[in-house]
């Protein structure tokens, strides 16, 4: 990956979210959700570190849809965890936020890399 941007927000949302579920084990003593929601979240920046070595073009796709797949999950997870009062209104917006942000980037990075390899097998 030449922009390391996705890079970045994704490890720092797993930073944030590590906190938020360390918070609720601690204050509200929450536990079945917030073990899906820290294994989903993490999963989403290690899938993308994964994808810095991929071996060819479709297994790079392949494991940003998986990132993709754990960032969709992540969202479920946040939206239950608002609609059963773990997480304030002002809490959910942010971290949605920040979740739909990397959702968005993921997009857009598998639709260039889609466009790319169209490109140069037209270019052949």
């Amino acid at each position: 990956m030449k922009n390391n941007i996705i890079k970045e927000k994704s490890f720092d949302f797993s930073i944030r979210i590590v906190k938020l579920v360390k918070l609720l084990r601690e204050d509200k003593k929450e536990f079945l959700i917030t073990k899906q929601l820290v294994r989903s979240a993490t999963s989403i920046g290690a899938c993308i570190r994964e994808s810095e070595y991929a071996e060819s073009d479709n297994d790079f796709i392949h494991k940003l849809h998986i990132a993709l797949k754990e960032t969709n999950e992540t969202e479920y997870w946040l939206d239950l965890l608002y609609a059963t009062q773990h997480l304030t209104e002002k809490e959910h917006k942010s971290i949605i936020n920040d979740c739909k942000e990397i959702l968005k980037l993921l997009i857009s990075i598998v639709k260039t890399k889609k466009e790319n390899i169209k490109t140069s097998m037209n270019n052949k």
